[in-house]
C-alpha cells in the first residue's frame, strides 16, 4: 500500500504541492486529478523521490521508500523518456536491465509485450520512425515489463487512439487482479469514471476533494439532466433556475437549483428544441471536476490588430575574410612603401624634385582610396546577402 501524508514542495516562492495525503491500496487504481498546473506531476516526481520533498512522509507496504525499492516501481512520465536513435528491442531490453532483470528472460518479455502491443514487426525499427502513440506502447513497455508491485502513469492515454486505449485499459485491468498498486494522472475524466475506485483532485496544490467516486457523486446530489437534441441550446445557459449548463452542439449537461423543477425545465423546452433524450442522472466527474475547481476566466473579446512585421535585425557583416580587401590591402601596402622609399630616395639625394614628390604622393592616396572603395564594394554585397537571407 502507498500512502503519501502531508506531503509539500516548494520551489522558490511558488508551493508546487501544500499538504497533499492519499492513500493507495494493493489492487486499486487510484486517480490523481487535477487542472493544468495544479501539482500532479510534481506530486507524482515527489512520491518516487526524483525530487525531494520540503516536508511529509512517503512509504510502500509501511516502508520508506529506499534505492532498492526502484525495482518494484513502474513509472510512465508524461514526457517522452525514449532514445530515438535506438532500436526498440534494445531500448526494452536496456530499461529491463536497468531493473536487474537477465537478459534471456528481458528478451522474452519484451517479445511478449511487443505482440500483446501489436508491435512484433517493428522491433529492430528506430524509436523515431514510430508513430507518437507506438512511442507511447513502448514506454508502457518499458514501465511494465519488470512486473512492478507499484505502477504510477503519467498521462498515460496520450497518443493512444480507441483501440489503443481499451487495450490500455484491459492491461490495466488485469494488472489490479495481480494485487498492483496502480496510480494514473489523466485529464480524461471518462477514464477515471470508468477504470478508478478512489480519487484525489487537487488544484493549486492542495487536496480538494477524495474518496470514492460513488460517494462523491452521492455528495454532490442528482440535480443533473441529460439532454440530446436537434436545434440551437445556446439559450439554455440563461434559464434562471439552472446553476450550471454544458452545453454542446447536440448534448447539454445540466444542473438544477432544484431537481423538482425538471418538468418545468421540459416545458420550457418544448417548441424550442427537438429533444432525442431528457435523463435526470448523477453528475458526470468531468461536471464535477469543473464545479470544484472553477471555469477558466475567459478572456475579453477584442478587435484584433494586424500584427507588426517584426523589425529584422542584420548585422554588420565582416568583410576582413574576403579575399577581395585582401587584394587590395596588399596593393595599397605595396604602393605605399614603393612611393615612400622613392620620396625618401629623393630626398637623400638633396635634390628632390617637388612635381615628382607630389605624384608619389598623390599615388599614395589613390592607393588608400581605391582600398575604400573595394570595402565599401564588398560590405554592399555582403549586406545585400544577409537580407535576402532573413527575407527567405
Amino acid at each position: 500500500m502507498l500512502t503519501v501524508t502531508n506531503l509539500r514542495k516548494e520551489f522558490a516562492s511558488v508551493v508546487a504541492v501544500d499538504g497533499v495525503s492519499l492513500q493507495v491500496q494493493r489492487g486499486e487504481l487510484f486517480g490523481l486529478l487535477g487542472p493544468n498546473g495544479a501539482g500532479k506531476t510534481t506530486t507524482i516526481r515527489t512520491v518516487l523521490n526524483i525530487i525531494q520533498p520540503d516536508s511529509g512522509e512517503i512509504s510502500f507496504d509501511g516502508h520508506p521508500f529506499t534505492p532498492e525499492m526502484w525495482n518494484i516501481i513502474g513509472y510512465l512520465p508524461e514526457e517522452r523518456g525514449l532514445y530515438r536513435k535506438s532500436k526498440i528491442i534494445n531500448t526494452i531490453l536496456y530499461f529491463a536491465a536497468l531493473k536487474g532483470i537477465p537478459a534471456q528472460e528481458a528478451k522474452t518479455l519484451a517479445h511478449q509485450w511487443l505482440e500483446r502491443f501489436e508491435l512484433s514487426d517493428s522491433a529492430f525499427r528506430r524509436v523515431e520512425e514510430l508513430s507518437k502513440g507506438n512511442q507511447q506502447k513502448i514506454q508502457l513497455i518499458c514501465a511494465l515489463i519488470h512486473r512492478p508491485q507499484l505502477l504510477i502513469l503519467d498521462e498515460p492515454f496520450t497518443g493512444l487512439d480507441p483501440v489503443n486505449q481499451i487495450l490500455l485499459k484491459d492491461i490495466l485491468m488485469e494488472l489490479r487482479t495481480q494485487n498492483i498498486a496502480i496510480v494514473f494522472s489523466t485529464h480524461q475524466m471518462e477514464q477515471v469514471e470508468k477504470l478508478c475506485d478512489n480519487i484525489c483532485l487537487i488544484n493549486k496544490g492542495r487536496e480538494v476533494l477524495g474518496g470514492s467516486i460513488t460517494e462523491i457523486k452521492k455528495k454532490y446530489g442528482t440535480n443533473s439532466i441529460h439532454l440530446e437534441f436537434d436545434g440551437d441550446g445556446s439559450f439554455l445557459k440563461n434559464i434562471g433556475f439552472i446553476t450550471r449548463a454544458d452545453v454542446y452542439q447536440n448534448y447539454a449537461e445540466l444542473e438544477l437549483n432544484d431537481i423538482g423543477r425538471s418538468s418545468e425545465l421540459l416545458s420550457t423546452l418544448n417548441g424550442k428544441l427537438s429533444l432525442r433524450k431528457f435523463e435526470i442522472v448523477e453528475p458526470s466527474l468531468n461536471s464535477i471536476f469543473i464545479n470544484v475547481v472553477g471555469m477558466p476566466v475567459e478572456p475579453r473579446p477584442s478587435i484584433p490588430q494586424p500584427t507588426p512585421r517584426p523589425l529584422i535585425a542584420i548585422p554588420v557583416p565582416s568583410v576582413s575574410g574576403d579575399p577581395r580587401i585582401r587584394n587590395a590591402v596588399i596593393s595599397m601596402s605595396l604602393t605605399s612603401l614603393m612611393c615612400i622609399v622613392l620620396i625618401v630616395f629623393q630626398i637623400v639625394q638633396k635634390d628632390p624634385s617637388m612635381s615628382t614628390v607630389g605624384l608619389l604622393v598623390l599615388g599614395v592616396l589613390a592607393s588608400f582610396f581605391q582600398y575604400l572603395r573595394t570595402r565599401r564594394n564588398v560590405e554592399r554585397d555582403l549586406l545585400k546577402k544577409g537580407v535576402e537571407g532573413n527575407q527567405l
